[in-house]
């Protein structure tokens, strides 16, 4: 076979090929082979990412996993970060001290002669508060916003056991908290048919007003008022 010195080398054997030819004269391999594609990243050759994906395909794929990611983040700290936030605030109430406040005003809808709504917060316990019925509330509003962490209660017409028989006291109460942005805590006090102070713990932030409802009662009966002795009322110092 004669050589074409004039012409290009073939790429594989070597050969001589005359200038415009497509193939080698001598081997039959392409003269300029096309050339070779970049490798796959290792996640497009790998089901179902495999070659056949579109190019541009992986630009997809990383924007919806980045959405996705993001999207969990998002409902992580909605759901996580009020959860955070309790824990801390329920930490500091335990390890931090106490202090009672006072009522700027405290209101009843019905009380019996001689038993007003402000007995109910006279620091003493010989007199009290007294609720025509069932149903009859105490509404307790406060001047600045406070950490509420407790309400204690002293329920009956006296600390001593044979009087306090003799009058009517409550032994359900629910307690409806508002806070300064307008939201309403529901809370239910069970109270002790026994004289003596009774405590509810709580964990509130900006509380406004608390109103305490009696829902239940021991000791009705001849127009006996039910005795609110005191209500006290704790916050976070």
């Amino acid at each position: 076979m004669d050589d074409e010195p004039d012409g290009e080398p073939c790429p594989s054997c070597g050969t001589n090929n005359r200038p415009g030819r497509t193939f080698c004269r001598n081997c039959a391999e392409p003269l300029k082979p096309r050339a070779q594609a970049a490798p796959l990243p290792w996640w497009r050759t790998r089901w179902p990412f495999n070659r056949r994906v579109r190019a541009g395909s992986g630009r997809l794929l990383r924007g919806t996993l980045i959405a996705l990611v993001v999207a969990a983040l998002l409902v992580a700290g909605f759901l996580l970060v009020p959860a955070g936030r309790y824990v801390v605030e329920d930490v500091r109430d335990k390890l931090g001290g106490t202090g009672e406040v006072s009522p700027a005003r405290v209101t009843a809808n019905a009380s019996a002669h001689g038993h007003p709504a402000k007995a109910a917060v006279d620091g003493v316990t010989n007199t009290y508060w007294g609720a025509p019925k069932t149903g009859d509330a105490l509404t307790a509003e406060f001047e600045d916003p406070f950490r509420l962490v407790g309400v204690t209660v002293h329920t009956g017409v006296s600390k001593k056991a044979e009087v306090f028989q003799k009058g009517a006291r409550p032994t359900r109460a629910d307690l409806t908290i508002t806070t300064e942005d307008g939201k309403v805590h529901e809370k239910t006090m069970t109270l002790a048919d026994k004289p003596g102070e009774q405590t509810l713990r709580m964990g509130i932030s900006d509380v406004v007003t608390i109103r305490f409802t009696i829902r239940e009662a021991a000791g009705q009966g001849d127009g006996r008022p039910i005795a609110l002795g005191e209500i006290e009322y704790f916050k976070r110092t």
